[in-house]
């Protein structure tokens, strides 16, 4: 469900947010532990965060993509948070623990909002690492407000090509494989390169979010070439090698305009490098995290 045009996301019902925030806290089982959970004020949102990871070093901050939460980076959190504090904010807007007050959504709006809650953890500068509408929001504060960003990693990003027929087909067959019997699911997480599929938890919560809660309308506008010319900090690019949102082709040609960027193609990817090659790209993402930080010293 969507939320009209210029109304901020929320909650059929306060009943239906309860129901939603069951299946929400088991999702939150697939995270290792310790962690602890946050609320940050801004102007016009109430934003929850999960924080894992040491009291020290350079903050690693997750944006999932449209219509979740920060449960989707349960394969990554403990790779990412073995040296560094992380996390993983809730969107408000889409169906999670943060609470809306006005939309958000528009690209001006989204830098004030992240650069408030950024203020509001206390962190001074941040690795962003951004998943396909996350990627959109990640670029957006590269460009808008880069003050607190140390870099920005993006995984299959939105606002770098037009959506097109390759990304609805994708999206129809993932949710039609989602609505299988849990057994088949088993089958079709692999078949699709789709491995959430085969997580309960994270297909329960998906459902029940669809069910219960009018997201906040969100279309990216693609970013123009002048626009990624202006992205100075430091950038990493892995896009699917068959991708549903952008082709390795596209996503080089347009990394390439950023002065400080590498494009990478994540073999055995669809729309989630993260989720789908989980290990090959913590580690390039920890990797990149630590060569940024070491060129910000020099």
């Amino acid at each position: 469900m969507q939320a009209a045009k210029g109304e901020a996301g929320g909650f059929v019902s306060d009943e239906a947010r309860a129901k939603f925030l069951v299946a929400y806290d088991r999702a939150f089982t697939l995270w290792p532990r310790p962690w602890e959970e946050l609320d940050v004020g801004t102007k016009v949102t109430t934003t929850h965060v999960h924080r894992y990871g040491p009291a020290d070093g350079e903050p690693v901050v997750l944006l999932h993509g449209a219509g979740f939460n920060g449960s989707m980076w349960y394969p990554n959190v403990a790779a990412l948070g073995r040296e560094h504090p992380v996390f993983a904010i809730d969107t408000p807007g889409d169906p999670n623990r943060s609470v809306a007050r006005a939309p958000i959504a528009s690209p001006e709006a989204s830098a004030a909002w992240l650069d408030e809650v950024l203020a509001g953890l206390g962190i001074d500068r941040a690795h962003l690492v951004g998943a396909s509408y996350g990627g959109w929001i990640a670029l957006n504060q590269a460009l808008r407000a880069p003050g607190r960003v140390a870099s920005i990693t993006l995984l299959d990003p939105a606002g770098l090509a037009p959506l097109d027929a390759r990304f609805w087909w994708w999206f129809s067959v993932r949710g039609l494989a989602a609505l299988a019997p849990r057994a088949l699911r088993r089958y079709l997480a692999s078949w699709l390169d789709e491995p959430t599929l085969a997580e309960h938890e994270i297909i329960a919560l998906m459902w029940a979010g669809t069910r219960t809660y009018r997201m906040e309308p969100k279309f990216p506008g693609v970013l123009t070439d002048d626009e990624l010319r202006r992205i100075r900090v430091p950038a990493l690019l892995l896009t699917g090698r068959r991708s549903a949102l952008i082709s390795p082709r596209e996503a080089r040609a347009r990394a390439s305009l950023m002065p400080d960027a590498q494009a990478e193609v994540v073999t055995g990817s669809r729309h989630g490098p993260s989720l789908e090659q989980t290990d090959p790209v913590n580690a390039r993402i920890t990797g990149f995290i630590a060569a940024a930080a070491d060129q910000a010293r020099r």
